[in-house]
Formats: structure tokens, C-alpha cells, sequence
């Protein structure tokens, strides 16, 4: 069994350990320690990462109460390490983790929702509830948190004896009858957790509910807290302020700026589809009608314009092609015909001219690679 340090100073960031077993995993290896301040993944988020004796740990696991480090290099067995855990992802951690028993707390009591699925990522951080929520209850409930801040409760974390822990009422997503580790905020949540938090509530700095969607049955709710939280509202804020400045809008406005821009870029969409339509139209007024294939090199009209085009142009005469593009990139096709299967045709063109494509019998479309000069020559 690995002495777990973490639960005796979830602040300790270096120590002094004895290598206990070093053995091959992978492309690495797995070091057992007799003591160890580096958390494994568990409790819904990623393992620590760090240094032992200045070789990287790049994961940690628990397996059957031993706690196995992962190296790219071995350590000699009974060597003195020196081992130090990276502290600002710890208290990174810390800080989101404690925020969520503060938010999973407050919809337990409020709203008799049940956490029934935590995730502590890299970049995001996500709680899993059972039932339903709206946009207000998520307000509510992030003032709330982050008065739990302001308060500066002390966060517990102990192991009550059984005939205590038979009395306490606490949240769990397991069955667990020993061992248990129970996180207390005072008023605000009682849960049996294995991973290590700030001493403090004030510790988290802030609490931010980001965003949340219907999953499984209930709601998955994007959270962020402390370090994180702030991080966040920088990118938001520089992310603003370049709109803003785009916009020509003070920052508060940036909404209202977007939205009449938006109405903006879409009268103009609607002027350019009925100058396109003008063009096409035009197109085929000057088409006289004949015999031999109406073709067209065309990259000013958007896809409706060149259909409308084609099927008029079908009408006219036996073949009507459209090609859009250019030599370096490839042409897209369009071909409309009401007087042969174009199937057949289409295959033998996009052979000849290195493509691909297919359709209907009165219209096909696809892409070739062949110059246009290649193409002219096959139509005529």
C-alpha cells in the first residue's frame, strides 16, 4: 500500500520518497513509491503531473492501493527521489473540483438534482445532472456558489468512523461501506470524495456556469472556477473588445451591433441571388436556339443561378454544360440535357477528362481536373 501524502497536506508539493518497484509499461515504466504526493486519476479528473528525482511523470494510477508512476525512464529500486508535483495544476484542480461540490451541493438542495457524472479536463470542466434545468435556476445557483466564496467556509475532509458515517447524510454516486472520505462545506455540501481540495472556499475565487444542454435525460452543465474561470473571462474580454473595435460599438452594444449586421449581410445576400438571377437571365436571352451544345464558363453565379440557367438552357438546345472554376484548381460541373440520358455521357466525359460525377438522366454535376482548353476541345 502507497502512503498517500496528499490526504495529509493536499498543499504538499515536493517530498522525499523510496523507490519501492520500477518495472517496463509501455514505452515507459511503472514506479511504485512508499509514499507519494502525486494524485492518480480518479474522482473524475486527470492524474498529476511532475517530477521525480527531474524525470517527468507523465501519469498516475491506482491499482489496488498501490499508486504506479508513470516515466519514460526506470529508477533504481530502494533510491532516495525526490519527488515534486506540479502546483499550479494541483490548485487548478483544487479549485474547480471544490467549486463543483459547491454547485452539485446547491442543485441537490434546491432542486433535488443528483450529480451523476463529473469531469475535470484540461480545458473544461462539466457536471452531469438528472433532471432538468433553465437558464434562471443556473443564475441563481452561480450567485449562490460564489457567495459561498465570499463566506470562506472551511472545507473538511476526513474518514468518519463507521458507526459515524451511518448517521451522516451524504452524497455518493457509489455504494461504499469503508474508507470513506467525506468533504463537508458547511450549508452547502456533505459528499464522499477521494480527491484533494483548497482548505477554504474563498480558495476558488469564482464560480462561472458557461453553459448547458439536455443530455441523457437530465442537463450537462460547462463550468469553470479560480484560475481558470479568470482565464477565461480575459479571452472573452480580448475576444469583445476586438468586436467592438471591428464594429465600431462600445462593448456593451456588441450584440445589438452583430444582429443589425447581420440583417445587413442578409439584405445583401438577397441582392446579390437577385442580381445573379438578372445575370443567368441574360445569359439566356442572348442563347439563340440551335442544335449544338450551349456551353458556359461561369464562376459569377451561386448554385441555384447556375441550375436555372442550364434548365433553361436545356430547352434551347440538345446539351447545356456550365463550368465554374479555373485551370489551376479544377471546374465544377453542371449539365442539363431533355433529349439524351445524361448518365452515360457524364461517364464517358469525366474519363476522358479526369473527374468524377454523377446525376439524373437530365442532369448531372461533378468536378474535372482537365484545363479548359481540354474542355472546349471535347465539347466541340
Amino acid at each position: 500500500m502507497t502512503e498517500k501524502l496528499y490526504y495529509q497536506d493536499p498543499y504538499l508539493f515536493s517530498f522525499t520518497a523510496t523507490v519501492v518497484s520500477c518495472t517496463s509499461a509501455g514505452d515507459g515504466y511503472a514506479v511504485e513509491l512508499d509514499r507519494t504526493a502525486f494524485f492518480p486519476e480518479e474522482g473524475g479528473q486527470y492524474a498529476d503531473t511532475g517530477l521525480l528525482s527531474g524525470i517527468p511523470v507523465t501519469d498516475v494510477k491506482e491499482k489496488g492501493g498501490v499508486i504506479l508512476h508513470t516515466l519514460p525512464s526506470p529508477l533504481s529500486v530502494g533510491a532516495a527521489v525526490i519527488g515534486q508535483v506540479n502546483a499550479t495544476e494541483r490548485l487548478r484542480k483544487m479549485q474547480n473540483h471544490t467549486g463543483e461540490h459547491i454547485v452539485s451541493g446547491l442543485f441537490h438542495s434546491l432542486y433535488g438534482l443528483t450529480n451523476v457524472g463529473f469531469h475535470l479536463g484540461h480545458d473544461d470542466v462539466t457536471v452531469d445532472l438528472n433532471g432538468e434545468l433553465s437558464r434562471e435556476d443556473l443564475c441563481r445557483v452561480e450567485h449562490l456558489a460564489n457567495e459561498a466564496i465570499w463566506k470562506n467556509l472551511p472545507v473538511r475532509a476526513e474518514f468518519p468512523s463507521p458507526e459515524v458515517l451511518a448517521t451522516l447524510d451524504y452524497r455518493s454516486k457509489l455504494e461504499l461501506t469503508e474508507n470513506v472520505r467525506i468533504v463537508t462545506i458547511p450549508g452547502y455540501d456533505v459528499c464522499a470524495c477521494c480527491a484533494p481540495h483548497v482548505a477554504y472556499t474563498g480558495e476558488v475565487g469564482q464560480i462561472k456556469l458557461l453553459d448547458f444542454a439536455r443530455y441523457k435525460g437530465g442537463v450537462r452543465i460547462h463550468m469553470l472556477c479560480g484560475m481558470d474561470a479568470l482565464a477565461d473571462y480575459h479571452a472573452r474580454y480580448v475576444a469583445t473588445a476586438a468586436i467592438s473595435a471591428k464594429l465600431t460599438a462600445p462593448q456593451g452594444e456588441v450584440a445589438e451591433a452583430v444582429e443589425r449586421l447581420a440583417a445587413e449581410l442578409l439584405e445583401k445576400k438577397a441582392q446579390i441571388a437577385r442580381l445573379q438571377d438578372a445575370l443567368a437571365a441574360e445569359l439566356l436571352r442572348a442563347l439563340p436556339d440551335g442544335d449544338a451544345p450551349a456551353l458556359f464558363f461561369e464562376n459569377r453565379l451561386d448554385t441555384p443561378a447556375r441550375r436555372a440557367l442550364v434548365n433553361g438552357a436545356a430547352a434551347k438546345r440538345p446539351l447545356a454544360a456550365l463550368f465554374a472554376g479555373d485551370d489551376e484548381s479544377g471546374y465544377a460541373f453542371l449539365i442539363g440535357s431533355n433529349a439524351i440520358d445524361l448518365r452515360p455521357f457524364a461517364k464517358a466525359m469525366t474519363a476522358a477528362l479526369g473527374g468524377k460525377g454523377g446525376g439524373s438522366a437530365t442532369m448531372v454535376q461533378g468536378t474535372l481536373t482537365a484545363k479548359r482548353a481540354d474542355i472546349e476541345e471535347y465539347w466541340n
